[in-house]
Formats: structure tokens, sequence, C-alpha cells
């Protein structure tokens, strides 16, 4: 058995015990679903007995999990350092679990648009989430005010547009793959 092989069966040691109690179950009642003895499971956490294939697809579902998920080894750097775009006051970090994901967050200090000709529509989807201050969401013919800490999700097929509300806010936002399209012409991630 090699190094990785060590590591991505402890991982999975690790998942299987993690799950169960993130369940609030017993060894007992894990046992039970995945159609196992308590003591072969309790073997099976601790490294005491081998993996099998048929057992990790059996617990898997009994975990409500896949097994991908379950022997997935982690290699991925868990932080991840802004991109700045001084030119247009805007950080934006690439998200590693959902490469068609893009979140930017930006200071903004212009009011929304006073003219629903200068709304955007485009297929896709957003979420806005208010760091400090309060943003203004025009969505279709509604005025929406996010203060501090809300957060608002919508479809970009309605027209809409973001500005502040009497002073600067500072927004994350997040665009899927076809949101980030659509906004042609402003600050866009790679």
């Amino acid at each position: 058995m090699t190094q990785d092989d060590g590591e991505l069966d402890s991982l999975v040691r690790k998942r299987i015990r993690a799950l169960r109690v993130a369940q609030g179950w017993s060894l007992e009642e894990l046992a039970e679903r995945a159609h196992l003895s308590p003591s072969s499971l309790s073997r099976i956490e601790n490294g005491q007995r081998r993996l099998a294939l048929d057992q990790l697809v059996t617990l898997a579902r009994a975990l409500d999990t896949s097994l991908d998920q379950l022997v997935e080894m982690d290699t991925q750097d868990v932080l991840s350092n802004p991109m700045i775009d001084g030119a247009h006051g805007v950080m934006r970090w690439p998200i590693k679990a959902d490469p068609g994901l893009t979140v930017i967050r930006q200071r903004m200090t212009n009011p929304p648009p006073d003219s629903p000709a200068r709304m955007r529509a485009h297929p896709g989807r957003e979420w806005l989430v208010v760091l400090s201050g309060v943003a203004v969401l025009l969505l279709g013919n509604r005025r929406l005010r996010v203060e501090t800490n809300q957060a608002a999700e919508f479809p970009t097929m309605l027209p809409h547009a973001i500005g502040t509300a009497g002073g600067p806010c500072e927004i994350l936002g997040i665009f899927d793959r076809d949101a980030r399209r659509g906004h042609k012409g402003e600050p866009q991630p790679d």
C-alpha cells in the first residue's frame, strides 16, 4: 500500500464516522442501515478491518452520499487569494468546487440607474451579499433594499441593476457562468 492509499484509507474511515456522528446515529443505527454488524462497523471506522468496495457502496448509500464523495481525495488548497482588478475597483475569487461560479467583491458608490432602460437582462443566476452599507436592487418592477448581512438571489432574465442607498456599500456578487457572460463591458472575471 502506498502512502496515498494509506491516507485515502484513513480519510474514508474518518468520513464514515464523521457522517454518522453528523446524522446523530449510533454505531448500531448505521450498522442496521448498512446491513452490517455494529462490531464490523466499529472495526471499519477504527481501521481494524479492511475496507471492501461492496461495503463502501452500502455505507455511502446508508449515509446518503455517493461513493465518489466518500472516497474523493481532497487535494485542493483550502485558501484562495483574490485577484485584484484595480481599474474597476473589484476583487474576485475563483470558486474551486464549481469553476462555473465566480465571486466578485466590489465597493459601490453610485445609486442605481434612474431609467429602466439601463437595467440588464441576460441568462443566468446571481447572488448578492451586502458586506457593509445598504444596496438597492432593482429587479423587474421592484425596488429592494438589501442591508448589511442580507443577501438576494435572483434569475438574471429579470431586468436588474444594483446601486447604493445614500452612501457607499460593499458587496459580494456571485455569478454563474451565464450571468458572468451577461455582464459584457463590466469588470469580468477570467
